[in-house]
């Protein structure tokens, strides 16, 4: 499928979309899209950015045009309150004459939730805690329900919701379309798949632990009081939106509060803040009253504005894996984008370490910006990932332990190895 206007789907759905100027489907769509419009479950496996609301949203919109029955008929069970917010709004702008979504979401009026639900919403989105609660209270029913969507699946598993959407799926008819998108199919997830799907299509695009092949990798080593220094510089070589990343929220709120007082336009979230509060800084980043927003990881898979055009990791990530997840903020359905990491001279091996974990090489740069020229035998590892024998490690201050990680100053920089391209893999299966 080479354009969105070659569907099996209703002109009135095929105008909406060109209004909104989608034309041109990605990997993710062209495969889940026909597949989906089949009624054949879907277990997608992609990086983020990739398009996936869009590959459940089409066949979503199709099928509640044809079928008529009052009530719930498709719920879309999501992480955190942004997305399910994001969704609900891009939902909302293609669904022409049918009902407005429900939003489910803790932090927001339940007046105005409950409303939508008894006011006819035939889409539900929610997030899995306030959703249980409303079962609880026998707020909201299911029996007409035929699509459960489960959107960033392993996130809602990394944050302990698997008792609730298990409750959830409790309720739900059992002759129903599931479909599920997910960045790893790992675990839990593997046997999450295995109880709420019958035979899905199983589509995997590339490798999901590994940043977009468009998103330029970069990192500048400077003193800890130089970082607010050399954020600056790279603010200032940037005209588009900018996302700085902070592992925590003081630090996200001093950040804030510097560049604001330096003239920079910013905004910030974190998980102390409002939802009110939350939902603006987004809103203003988005429309473009902030150039720069500063956020937390928690806050990393719910900010979907498109056209980030760089991203600043002020601190290294306490899990490897989230690094995947900030860099996917740019580089997003294809554009290209730029992401770089500050660190210190004792989080070289920090760095190192995320590198390993994620099996890819940051260019290492001068902090005026030249590339950083080292030959590949100045940093060799052996099979442990220990620095090889060129690499001075007499005794144990000088060892690089994974699991206790000594940061010796004596450590060299990886060379520089360019990101190798990524090779699309479609898998159907039966």
């Amino acid at each position: 499928m080479q354009n969105f206007s070659e569907l099996s789907i209703s002109s009135s759905l095929k105008d909406r979309l060109l209004a909104a100027r989608f034309t041109t489907p990605t990997p993710v769509q062209s495969a889940a899209i026909p597949q989906a419009l089949e009624g054949k479950d879907v277990l997608a496996t992609a990086q983020t950015g990739t398009g996936k609301t869009l590959a459940f949203l089409i066949p979503v919109i199709e099928k509640l045009l044809t079928q008529h029955k009052p009530g719930i008929a498709t719920l879309v069970l999501v992480p955190t309150r942004e997305l399910a917010m994001q969704v609900a709004a891009q939902y909302n702008a293609l669904r022409g004459k049918l009902s407005p979504a429900a939003l489910v979401v803790g932090g927001l009026p339940e007046r105005q939730q409950l409303h939508a639900i008894r006011n006819g919403a035939r889409l539900m989105v929610a997030t899995p805690g306030r959703l249980q609660d409303y079962l609880d209270r026998q707020e909201v029913k299911f029996g007409a329900l035929h699509t459960l969507i489960l959107d960033e699946a392993d996130r809602m598993l990394d944050m302990g919701f698997l008792p609730a959407i298990r409750r959830i799926a409790g309720t739900l008819p059992k002759d129903r379309q599931t479909m599920c998108f997910s960045a790893t199919m790992e675990g839990d997830m593997q046997r999450l798949v295995k109880d709420f799907t019958r035979n899905p299509v199983r589509l995997t695009f590339g490798s999901t632990l590994k940043p977009a092949e468009n998103v330029r990798l970069q990192a500048f080593e400077v003193p800890t009081d130089g970082k607010h220094a050399m954020l600056h510089q790279l603010l200032s070589k940037e005209s588009g939106r900018c996302l700085v990343f902070s592992r925590t929220k003081r630090g996200t709120e001093r950040i804030t509060k510097s560049l604001n007082r330096d003239g920079i336009n910013a905004a910030m979230i974190h998980g102390d803040r409002s939802q009110s509060q939350r939902t603006s800084a987004l809103e203003g980043f988005q429309r473009g009253r902030f150039r720069v927003l500063v956020a937390t990881d928690v806050a990393s898979r719910g900010i979907h504005v498109q056209d980030i055009v760089h991203v600043i990791n002020y601190d290294l990530p306490e899990v490897a894996e989230n690094f995947i997840h900030r860099v996917g903020r740019t580089g997003r359905a294809g554009g290209s984008g730029v992401a770089s990491t500050l660190y210190s001279k004792d989080q070289r091996t920090e760095l190192f370490q995320l590198e390993r974990a994620l099996g890819l090489k940051i260019e290492r740069m001068r902090p005026e910006g030249a590339l950083l020229h080292q030959t590949r035998d100045n940093f060799r590892l052996n099979e442990s990932g220990r620095p090889g024998n060129n690499v001075r490690s007499k005794d144990s201050k000088d060892n690089v332990a994974m699991a206790n990680p000594v940061r010796p100053s004596n450590l060299p920089r990886p060379s520089l190895i360019s990101l190798p391209g990524e090779i699309l893999q479609v898998q159907l299966e039966g």
